[in-house]
């Protein structure tokens, strides 16, 4: 059990049921004269001799944007519901380099970038590369098939849609506080399972000294700040190591009943993305899914997402647990994949 026990309910914004939110209440438009900014800004950087993976605030200066993108990040998604999407950018504007310009600089006015797979990519991409989850080795947003309901290894996940695909991809977001608050009324006793170390499959990222498996609580109480961290499928593919115990039947029931919640519509809501659509999502208090979806049979149409994995200065407190998968748990500094610094890399395009 955690060395801090939670209160028997967490009152907070981001505790919330999809029966809680009004429609599209997370949705900023841009402004034609914000979205000039951006532009403007992400040219002249695709333009310059600065790598993509330099960027910072202060490159990619937005004098009358910057300020109002810090406070949607302090007041929604880290201080607020945990989410929030920012529509109005217009991939077919740009090029493939202005929009990763845009996106990378947009997101360092949010937090530090962190990278994503043992490859040191800062900027990923979630499109359908044929493989599937059957692949131990394998990425769910490397497939086609509904991921399910989980967490990245940072503070914050921010996608940036380039092309919907045909049908499906919807993006799916739960509130693990509103989990936790339910399992609590229901079941305390599978609740508090959820606060005890569970192992969970790095699927093939692991860097030098790491074992291929990190052991971390779902549910974690630290500081007076709830954190999850959660991938059903990782936690069960880490059975596939021999120094990994099978799960027990009390933790099977937990996992369900975890699992179950999540999938009742009354806690969780679904958007459907539009070309140019920034979604931020707080990892640390709500869990992310996608839907299976159908895509376009031509290369140039299909489903394509750019990923950013950020650490925020001012993220919350994290146990020292969370250290063996965010490397750190230094604010600004944690999160993603132990990569050297000189081996950082942002990719226009990943096959």
């Amino acid at each position: 059990m955690s060395a801090q026990l939670p209160p028997p309910f967490i009152e907070a914004p981001c505790a919330w049921r999809n029966i809680d939110l009004k429609p599209d209440e997370w949705v900023h438009e841009l402004s034609v004269t914000q979205v000039a900014e951006v532009e403007g800004a992400a040219q002249a950087l695709a333009a310059s001799d600065v790598a993509l993976t330099e960027i910072t605030a202060a490159i990619f200066r937005l004098p009358r944007l910057g300020a109002w993108l810090r406070t949607i990040l302090a007041n929604e998604v880290l201080g607020g519901r945990g989410f929030t999407v920012i529509r109005g950018l217009d991939p077919r504007r740009l090029s493939r380099k202005e929009s990763a310009a845009a996106f990378l600089g947009l997101g360092a006015h949010w937090g530090s970038a962190r990278p994503q797979n043992a490859a040191g990519h800062i900027l990923g991409h979630v499109k359908d590369l044929g493989r599937s989850s059957v692949d131990p080795t394998a990425r769910l947003y490397q497939t086609h098939e509904r991921q399910t309901y989980h967490t990245d290894s940072c503070d914050v996940v921010g996608l940036m849609c380039l092309q919907p695909a045909k049908a499906g991809g919807l993006s799916s977001l739960v509130s693990s506080v509103a989990l936790y608050n339910a399992m609590r009324r229901q079941a305390p006793d599978l609740a508090a399972v959820l606060f005890e170390p569970i192992e969970t499959d790095r699927r093939g990222e692991v860097a030098e000294g790491q074992r291929p498996w990190f052991n971390v609580p779902v549910f974690n109480w630290h500081a007076g700040h709830f954190a999850g961290i959660y991938q059903r499928q990782y936690i069960e593919s880490a059975r596939r190591f021999a120094d990994v115990s099978p799960l027990t039947s009390t933790q099977v029931a937990a996992l369900d009943l975890l699992d179950q919640l999540a999938e009742d519509a009354a806690f969780h809501l679904q958007i459907d993305f539009q070309p140019g659509d920034i979604q931020l999502v707080n990892n640390h208090v709500l869990f992310h899914d996608r839907t299976a979806f159908e895509d376009w049979p031509e290369p140039e149409r299909r489903r394509h997402l750019l990923r950013l994995w950020l650490a925020p200065l001012a993220a919350q407190p994290l146990p020292a647990a969370f250290a063996e998968r965010f490397g750190s748990i230094t604010p600004g500094e944690r999160g993603g994949v132990n990569v050297a610094r000189d081996r950082w890399v942002a990719p226009l395009e990943v096959d």
